[in-house]
C-alpha cells in the first residue's frame, strides 16, 4: 500500500490487477485501485477535482483531469474517512499512476493540493 499525507490529509493506495477485464494476447490490461482518503486535519475540506499521470510499462504517459472522483467531490470533516474503487486500463502488463487532488478547506475558505502517492500496477505473471 502506497500512503502520503499532505497537510494533514493522509491519501492511501490499493492496488489489484482484474483478470475478468484483462486479454494479455490483445495487450490489454486492466488494473483496479482503491484510495482512502482520511481528514486528519483540523478543517472541512471538499475535494473539488483530481489530476493523474498514468504511466505504461513503454514510457508512454496520458494525463487525465476531471471533477471530482467517480462523480462525486466528497465533504471531509475532521477525521472523516472517504474511499472509493476505481480502475485503469495499459496496454502493457505494468504501469504506474501518480497525480493530485485539488481542495478546499471550507473553514478557511482557501484551496490546496493533495497528492497521491505514485502507485505501481504489476500484472501477478509478471513476477515469475
Amino acid at each position: 500500500m502506497a500512503t502520503l499525507t499532505t497537510k494533514g490529509i493522509k491519501i492511501s493506495v490499493e492496488t489489484a490487477y482484474h483478470v475478468g477485464y484483462s486479454q494479455p494476447r490483445a495487450q490489454k490490461y486492466f488494473f483496479a485501485y482503491r484510495i482512502t482518503i482520511e481528514n486528519q486535519s483540523e478543517h472541512t475540506v471538499q475535494l473539488i477535482s483530481r489530476y493523474w499521470k498514468i504511466t505504461n510499462g513503454n514510457g508512454s504517459i496520458r494525463e487525465v483531469e476531471g471533477a471530482g472522483v467517480i462523480g462525486e467531490q466528497p465533504v471531509l470533516a475532521p477525521g472523516d474517512v472517504h474511499q472509493y474503487d476505481s480502475g485503469c486500463p495499459f496496454v502493457t502488463d505494468m504501469g504506474k499512476m501518480s497525480g493530485y487532488y485539488n481542495m478546499v478547506n471550507t473553514d478557511l475558505k482557501t484551496a490546496f493540493k493533495v497528492y497521491v502517492p505514485e502507485f505501481v500496477m504489476v500484472a501477478p505473471f509478471k513476477d515469475n
